[in-house]
This record gives C-alpha cells, sequence and structure tokens, in this order.
C-alpha cells in the first residue's frame, strides 16, 4: 500500500467528487438497477451523489486526495442510526433527483436498513471511486486503509456491502470478510454482498 495520500475533502469539492463517482458507478449493477435508461443515469448521478455526499459531509467523513482524483465516503460509528433519523428529509432530496427512478432507490435502503449490523459500533463504507489518470496507484486502498486504520485504533469493526466483483475483490483485500447472506433485489436486480471487518 502506497504512503497515505489522503487529504479531508470539503464542500467545495462536491461537485468535483460527484461527478467522479458519477463516473466509476456509471455502469455498476446497483446504479443500472435503479436508473435502466443511459441518457438518464449520466443525467441524474451526478445530483444523486451529490445527496450522499451531503450525508458524509455531515460527519467530516470524506477523504479525497490533492489532485481530487479519488474518493472516499463513510459514515463514523453512530453515523448510520443519525442518518436514519433523517430518513424522509434524504428522501425528498433523492426523489428530486431521480423522480420516479426513486421508489427503486427506497428499496435498496429498505433491504439495507433491514440488514444493517445493529448493537455493534463500526465504520460503514458508503461509496469510493478513482479517476482513469490514477488507476493502478493504490491510491483508493490508500483510502480505504485510512479508515481501517481509524476503526483498529477505536477498537471497532467496519461495515461494508459490494455491489460488484471489483467492490468484493477490493475489501476483501483489506481483511473483510461475507458477513450474511447476498441482499438480492426483486425484478431480477442484482445483489449486494455484506462484508465486515473485525478490528486489528
Amino acid at each position: 500500500m502506497p504512503a497515505r495520500v489522503g487529504r479531508p475533502a470539503s464542500r467545495a469539492d462536491s461537485d468535483v467528487l460527484a461527478a467522479l463517482l458519477a463516473d466509476a458507478f456509471f455502469d455498476d449493477p446497483l446504479t443500472r438497477w435503479i436508473v435502466p435508461d443511459d441518457g438518464r443515469r449520466a443525467a441524474v448521478l451526478p445530483g444523486f451523489f451529490r445527496v450522499f455526499l451531503s450525508m458524509s459531509f455531515a460527519f467530516d467523513a470524506v477523504r479525497t486526495t490533492a489532485g481530487r482524483d479519488a474518493v472516499m465516503t463513510f459514515l463514523p460509528p453512530g453515523g448510520w442510526e443519525e442518518v436514519e433519523r433523517h430518513h424522509d428529509a434524504y428522501g425528498r432530496q433523492f426523489a428530486e433527483v431521480l423522480g420516479e427512478d426513486a421508489a427503486r432507490l427506497s428499496v435498496i435502503s429498505a433491504l439495507q436498513a433491514e440488514h444493517h449490523p445493529v448493537g455493534r459500533p463500526h465504520y460503514y463504507l458508503a461509496f469510493g471511486a478513482v479517476s482513469p489518470r490514477a488507476r493502478g496507484a493504490g491510491v483508493l486502498s490508500s483510502l480505504v486503509g485510512e479508515v481501517t486504520s481509524w476503526a483498529d485504533a477505536r477498537g471497532v469493526g467496519v461495515y461494508a456491502e459490494a455491489s460488484s466483483p471489483g467492490g468484493r475483490a477490493a475489501c476483501l483485500r483489506h481483511g473483510f470478510t461475507p458477513a450474511g447472506p447476498a441482499l438480492t433485489l426483486p425484478d431480477g436486480g442484482p445483489s449486494l454482498e455484506p462484508l465486515w471487518r473485525d478490528p486489528r
């Protein structure tokens, strides 16, 4: 793993980082299921990720690099529960961005809430992305490593859900293990694999 390269992102980085996430997740099985039409998906994903970024910014939980060529969003211990308390407000923001496709996101959110770990303090890895020019340099791996090192220092676990084989492989390299059966979406939708990492 390379030397730590991360820095705290600020809300001024939101547009750049949302565009980076939108590009990285354009062909992800999860976003394809939420917004099946390619043209519409390209149009709405930046706004979609701006909402998710705002969730993590509320906890100073967005990491990027000096060149803003990678991003990792997460929630600290207790963050998931706090976000859930504002579920309706975030739901309205997603509805403004996604329109009728927001119904599919609601299905995913309900499934995630049903299976999210309770009673175990943990960090939650949400979304990570790296620009094409920075791929292969271990930059995103370094950002993930920052979060896992903080979790280790606090003696708490880290939870994630992988929506693609690449995401799963990245988590396994950081010591995550499967944490239960896959969360399968209806109507031929993809699966999310729950993953957990114990502190070290």
